[in-house]
């Protein structure tokens, strides 16, 4: 009989390493009643995937679970509902996701584009073999808050860096733009805090995320401890590298855990993000609730907590500017599928930003 016909205790089950529990078994119990085999996506490509069931991988079809909805597509880390037998078989659904990584796509229409589904860690790669973007890291950081998993960033490439005093001032200056995220310096060629990355990492699934070259492939080879990503060398210009990893795949972890593998991001739009920035500038929603007036822009009112901070050197202007663009950038994002916010920009905004963000008239941008 079929290791997937009769339930088995959470900890036994053959998909616990790849986060099978108790809830999950609870999610999918109606469809284990109707025959239906569990499995969590391991890796999608052109309307099928792989799944991982209990009896096996096992490449199926998607054709059922292909709605309009981009954020609706099946993606690596979804738990599937999968056809018992058959050939073809099929995902007929997948259960309710927990958590979900969205980004904005390039496309005018504001689709966003999930990149992975059920994630506890968000790692965020940064290589230290090129200059730091505090900017982009709180890009990153707004995103993976939003998404409900826990961020954490990792700076790679710390052999790299010639003194322990400087290494420290890195670090300083990312965890100034990370509140509440843990920052680790690690080292792929020397192992160094590779080991305090792995206990974080063995406790759920984790999906690396960062641009091409900061060290992903190799950082996910040294959590494995075996070379399973193709890794190439970053161009010593800009410290770019070719998108190596050009899937997103889901490996078992021999520490405990499982790992997502993204391919470089080269834009890390945010999609609907606004709880997400909050997060990461916490200190400037912190200032804003001692403003005089709720509504308060933080640009030229009275009494704004936010700008005398700023004024007097507690909050960086640096942080500050940051926020302000990706509030900017959010509220467009919105607009666009929002006719309530669009309007509501449409008369805060002088009339050549307005139709430089083509607010106006109704016109999407």
């Amino acid at each position: 009989m079929s290791s997937s016909s009769f339930p088995l205790p959470s900890s036994a089950h053959p998909l616990a390493p790849y986060g099978w529990d108790d809830e999950w078994a609870a999610e999918f119990a109606p469809h284990l009643e109707r025959g239906l085999v569990p499995g969590r996506v391991v890796r999608v490509d052109r309307g099928q995937c792989d799944v991982i069931t209990p009896d096996g991988l096992v490449r199926v079809d998607t054709e059922f679970v292909t709605p309009h909805d981009p954020l609706r597509v099946i993606c690596t880390g979804d738990w599937a509902v999968v056809d018992a037998g058959g050939d073809p078989r099929y995902v007929q659904q997948y259960l309710p996701r927990r958590t979900a990584f969205v980004r904005s796509t390039s496309s005018k229409r504001s689709e966003g584009q999930i990149l992975a589904a059920n994630v506890d860690f968000a790692i965020i790669a940064v290589s230290l073999a090129v200059e730091l973007d505090l900017g982009r890291i709180e890009r990153f950081l707004a995103l993976a808050w939003e998404s409900g998993a826990q961020p954490l960033v990792v700076l790679t490439k710390a052999d790299l860096v010639p003194d322990a005093v400087g290494l420290s001032y890195l670090l300083q200056d990312v965890e100034t733009a990370a509140p509440g995220v843990q920052v680790l310096a690690v080292s792929s060629t020397d192992g160094d805090g590779l080991d305090i990355l792995g206990a974080v990492v063995s406790g759920g699934t984790s999906v690396l995320l960062g641009q091409s070259g900061a060290g992903k492939s190799t950082l996910a080879n040294a959590l494995l401890g075996e070379d399973v990503m193709a890794v190439q060398a970053a161009r010593d210009v800009d410290g770019k590298g070719r998108h190596t990893t050009t899937t997103r795949n889901l490996l078992v972890l021999p520490g405990g855990g499982v790992l997502i593998d993204t391919p470089g991001l080269r834009g890390v739009g945010l999609f609907d993000a606004e709880t997400g920035v909050g997060q990461v500038f916490s200190e400037i929603e912190e200032l804003a609730a001692s403003c005089r007036f709720q509504d308060c822009a933080h640009e030229a009112e009275p009494g704004c907590a936010v700008l005398a901070a700023a004024g007097s050197g507690v909050l960086p202007e640096r942080r500050l500017e940051s926020y302000r663009k990706l509030l900017r950038e959010n509220q467009r994002i919105v607009a666009k599928t929002d006719a309530r916010v669009r309007a509501e920009l449409w008369h805060l905004l002088p009339a050549p930003e307005g139709r430089l963000f083509g607010i106006d008239h109704g016109v999407t941008f």
